[in-house]
């Protein structure tokens, strides 16, 4: 056999299997359509993602608030997958003794 009619004979054979597998792939019943997307579900009321756009309110002058860095801290412990103690609250003088 020449080579030039092998190299031809596999071209043909290439493009029969991959017009059979489009075909066989157009007729399939596509199941992802039929299910809903899957999307997670934040809460109406957050307070982190408040604190977000506050500071992303601020711009610049964000850099210094402590507020901010509280707030992105807190973000990137939620991202990371670590959970954070909570902060201890403000203690006030005289109460609770």
């Amino acid at each position: 056999m020449d080579g030039k009619l092998l190299a031809r004979l596999g071209a043909i054979v290439f493009v029969a299997i991959v017009i059979t597998a489009t075909a066989i792939e157009m007729t399939r019943k596509d199941d992802a359509l039929t299910s809903p997307p899957v999307r997670a579900i934040q809460p109406a009321d957050d307070p982190l993602r408040e604190g977000q756009l506050r500071c992303q309110e601020l711009g610049q002058k964000a850099a210094d608030d402590p507020q901010c860095l509280r707030v992105w801290s807190e973000t990137r412990a939620r991202f990371l997958g670590r959970t954070r103690a909570p902060a201890a609250p403000a203690s006030n003088s005289g109460e609770g003794r």
